[in-house]
């Protein structure tokens, strides 16, 4: 196996076993029958919030391995970073790539299929330019993506799939869950498109927060190699460009380069 065999399979890791957790979840159930009945209603109790605590962890920690698996840094020791572009096409992808191109960087936009369908130029324009589209649901239910259902959960990310495939010619091999809150029905689409889940080590909450030097500065403080950097487009603060451009301008500074990962 070569090089680039191995890192792509280290990589993107399709969950291979939607449904374990299943099995977790009844194991973990059983477990606290078997305390509830040798040991009384408390401790059995405390194990059932125990077992329901973990699976809410699992769902809002984006970094959780426990549903499926998930890309949270790219393994290399060499001074380069993966910038991730959630939310648009955006009335800023323009202007981004403009900018991105005066870096010479490269990035991965985490696409909204229904937006993607409003500015499908612009989801062609990511593409010929160099850099890679990934799947960020269909509409971006970012108040209760976490808690939807097995089949509203495959809608989201199978219409999305579609959609961009058909916008661009291309199916994204990564997906992002909305606000990266990734619940148990996640896994089996992912599997069914063959997509690759991936959350991020830097993020400077940039979707909200429109101070760009607060902004840039929390992300650089938390550069590393291999780190995967979270940023935003199209925030009702219009600061977006501005933190991006500090971000490249920071990582130029401290010998940064941003990659893709298909590019290792």
């Amino acid at each position: 196996m070569t090089l680039p065999e191995t890192l792509s399979r280290t990589l993107h890791r399709v969950p291979r076993h939607p449904h374990a957790w299943i099995w977790l979840a009844l194991a973990l159930h059983l477990g606290a029958v078997v305390v509830w009945w040798r040991w009384g209603w408390m401790p059995g109790l405390a194990c059932l919030f125990a077992t329901h605590l973990l699976f809410l962890w699992g769902t809002m920690r984006p970094q959780s391995r426990l549903f499926g698996p998930v890309l949270n840094r790219l393994p290399i020791a060499q001074n380069a970073v993966w910038l991730t572009v959630d939310d648009g096409p955006s009335h800023e992808t323009e202007a981004l790539l403009d900018l991105l191109d005066r870096h010479e960087a490269r990035a991965t936009f985490f696409l909204v299929a229904d937006r993607a369908a409003a500015r499908p130029g612009l989801a062609r324009e990511i593409l010929r330019r160099g850099h890679g589209i990934g799947n960020h649901s269909r509409s971006h239910p970012q108040a209760w993506f976490w808690a939807l259902g097995p089949r509203r959960m495959a809608a989201e990310i199978d219409r999305s799939q579609a959609i961009l495939h058909d916008l661009t010619g291309q199916a994204p091999r990564w997906f992002r869950a909305v606000v990266g809150m990734a619940n148990p029905f996640v896994s089996a689409p992912l599997k069914k498109n063959g997509l690759a889940r991936v959350a991020w080590s830097a993020r400077g909450f940039d979707g909200v927060r429109g101070e760009p030097g607060k902004v840039v500065s929390r992300i650089v403080g938390q550069l590393q190699p291999g780190a995967i950097v979270l940023l935003h487009e199209g925030a009702p603060h219009g600061n977006n460009l501005a933190i991006i451009e500090g971000v490249l301008e920071a990582m130029r500074e401290r010998g940064y380069r941003a990659i893709l990962p298909e590019h290792l």
